[in-house]
């Protein structure tokens, strides 16, 4: 592991103790290098902003301190190309604009050589992505769905029926490749399943959804999983 990736990890791993801490030893079994390479390593990360604090005699160790924040960025070259490689390659996935914006702040933050190797590294990586819905249709299924506010829709069948739908957004799922737009169908009342690329038109009505929720849904298909944010 390098070094840049071994901090990164060193962070994370001081974050995830929490008010316990960790012992030098036990890192350094961790990362597989000597305590005196994580005193170092302590050392760089207090010098470059990180709150790291000190616990001395029996049952110490090191932490970071509760409720302070990590420096701005301390993405590896790896982790900045696989962000860059995932939103490349499902230019189709709701928020996927917000995604790459976000991703570009921050590319522009990333210290140059990581930045250089980052870069290097992505031209390494190709992608043959399909071509996305139009940037009005996405933009009123995610405000929609932001908003809760019923969307109003040109939609043809696999079928080839084309027909107006009044749909209650509850949720998006992508699942065999496609993405769809799961929910509460006021022409059939009843909850549908809606293919984003059969989606011809699509606007948001100042009209407020009545309250389907996911579990009127039912599992998802066994490859697929709600996204969620992961906590240590």
């Amino acid at each position: 592991m390098k070094r840049v990736e071994r901090l990164h990890a060193l962070s994370e791993m001081l974050r995830r103790s929490g008010k316990r801490g960790v012992s030098a030893e036990r890192l350094a079994r961790e990362f597989e290098v000597s305590v005196r390479t994580i005193k170092r390593d302590l050392d760089a990360l207090e010098n470059s902003g990180a709150p790291v604090w000190s616990r001395p005699g029996p049952g110490g160790g090191y932490g970071l301190a509760s409720g302070a924040s990590l420096p701005p960025v301390t993405l590896s070259p790896a982790q900045a190309m696989a962000l860059m490689a995932a939103v490349s390659a499902a230019p189709d996935a709701p928020y996927a604009d917000l995604a790459a914006a976000g991703i570009q702040k921050i590319l522009d933050v990333l210290d140059p050589k990581t930045r250089a190797r980052a870069d290097e590294l992505g031209s390494r990586v190709w992608v043959n992505a399909l071509p996305s819905s139009s940037r009005t249709i996405k933009s009123a299924l995610e405000d929609g769905m932001a908003g809760q506010r019923v969307i109003r829709m040109r939609y043809t069948s696999k079928n080839g029926t084309t027909t107006t739908r009044d749909v209650e957004p509850v949720l998006f799922a992508s699942t065999n490749g496609q993405w769809y737009l799961v929910g509460w169908c006021r022409l059939r009342n009843a909850m549908r399943w809606f293919t984003v690329a059969r989606i011809e038109r699509a606007s948001v009505t100042k009209t407020a959804c009545s309250g389907h929720t996911i579990h009127e849904v039912g599992e998802p298909p066994a490859n697929a999983r709600p996204v969620h944010t992961r906590g240590g």
